[in-house]
């Protein structure tokens, strides 16, 4: 069912690998009215969209009373499971906040680095076809870690695991509300949800609508489209190969499940065992269908370039040498044992990653996504004397008579 493409077919190969973010106008149409009522009507806008959309019945809002009654149903390997993962995502995200620091140039200049974080952070976990605690821990816990005072988690339909991560990444609040009124809700504020600094957290196509909407307003991690998996591989166990294309497959029907390899032979049984473990319906099978391909190249020099122009979501290689020259991609699995799966839960990295190409540009989401990083600078009596009449030139030089006034006055 998986399709074997030579690398020689441009056609389709630009067809699988060069995609733009999908835009829907009918959805884009539907979110913009969306947005602006909640932005306009606050909570009365926000709580009949809740009502009508999340099935709402209740209080909005979960307290914690009640989380810590439904986190005490949950199986205890799921709880430890939960903590494990916690304890390595805080592990690694202490080591992404940036570091102040104070340089000077020239003496009488001094320049000091701040790192400050956001007051408050909105995290958007799904809650479609399954609960998604994995979702809560990797926005709530990097935003703890760089010191946010409130994280709010906002999730139609949180089940009790979700309640379990929520506890375990300490967010001041979780409430039962989704989509794009909780986006729209979530950057204009209501009298329910105060406004926050930043929106982070993955969705279906109305939230990404959504966020790529309010992004002028309210600042947003990126946009998240169908998730992605690209292999290159020379000598892969195809058996595995199949479990990762499919394990990725099963996200979303749009989902890009891709191999790439040199390797005539490893592209055939890779293709045997994706039929073998092709699953009868569901996701998976969608995505492997209309997304799924192994192309196969002339060379692993081909199978690199190739990557590189699609810079993948999540991005599998057979060794270290490799990896060195794969460059644009959100997260990078060196070897065999390097599950893809283990990075969607456990290892600690996150799991919020750029699709769509925009791993031409950054990676994944970090503790460093929610501090402001900004420079205070002073210049003494001696320093203006030092760089003064520099400035002074290229203000001149700019045709700015002013800024080089201004600079001047301080000289004479």
């Amino acid at each position: 069912m998986i399709r074997i493409i030579e690398a020689s077919d441009r056609r389709r190969v630009a067809a699988l690998l060069d995609r733009a973010p999908r835009r829907d106008a009918a959805i884009e149409r539907r979110v913009a009215r969306i947005v602006d009522r909640v932005r306009r009507g606050g909570d009365r806008a926000l709580l009949a969209y809740a009502r009508t959309l999340d099935r709402l019945d209740g209080d909005i809002e979960v307290t914690r009373g009640e989380m810590e009654a439904q986190a005490a149903t949950v199986r205890r390997e799921i709880r430890e499971a939960i903590r494990m993962a916690a304890r390595h995502i805080r592990h690694v995200a202490r080591l992404q906040v940036p570091r102040a620091w104070s340089t000077s140039p020239v003496n009488g200049v001094t320049i000091e680095q701040r790192v400050l974080p956001l007051d408050r952070v909105g995290c958007y976990v799904p809650g479609g076809r399954y609960p998604l605690p994995s979702s809560l821990l990797m926005t709530a816990i990097p935003a703890r870690v760089a010191g946010v005072p409130e994280v709010v988690a906002v999730c139609p339909r949180p089940d009790a695991t979700v309640m379990v991560a929520a506890l375990e990444a300490g967010v001041s609040r979780l409430l039962r509300v989704g989509g794009a009124h909780a986006i729209a809700a979530l950057a204009f504020g209501t009298r329910t949800i105060a406004r926050v600094d930043k929106i982070v957290g993955p969705g279906n196509a109305y939230v990404a609508s959504a966020k790529a909407l309010v992004s002028s307003t309210c600042a947003i991690d990126f946009f998240a489209g169908p998730s992605e998996i690209l292999i290159v591989s020379e000598t892969g166990r195809p058996d595995w190969i199949a479990a990762d294309l499919l394990a990725q497959a099963e996200h979303d029907p749009n989902a890009r499940a891709i191999l790439m390899t040199p390797n005539r032979r490893l592209a055939r049984d890779t293709e045997a065992a994706v039929r073998r473990q092709m699953p009868a319906e569901g996701p998976a099978r969608q995505a492997i269908a209309a997304n799924g391909a192994v192309i196969v190249t002339k060379t692993l020099d081909e199978a690199i370039a190739l990557s590189e122009r699609m810079a993948p979501e999540h991005l599998v290689c057979d060794s270290a040498a490799a990896a060195t020259r794969l460059r644009r991609a959100g997260t990078v699995f060196v070897g065999r044992y390097s599950a893809q799966a283990a990075g969607d839960y456990i290892t600690g990295s996150n799991h919020v990653l750029p699709t769509s190409g925009a791993a031409r540009a950054r990676g994944g989401l970090s503790a460093a996504d929610f501090v402001r990083v900004s420079t205070v600078q002073r210049v003494t009596a001696e320093g203006i004397r030092r760089v003064g009449p520099a400035a002074i030139a290229l203000a001149n030089a700019e045709g700015l008579r002013a800024h080089a006034a201004s600079l001047r006055v301080r000289l004479t």
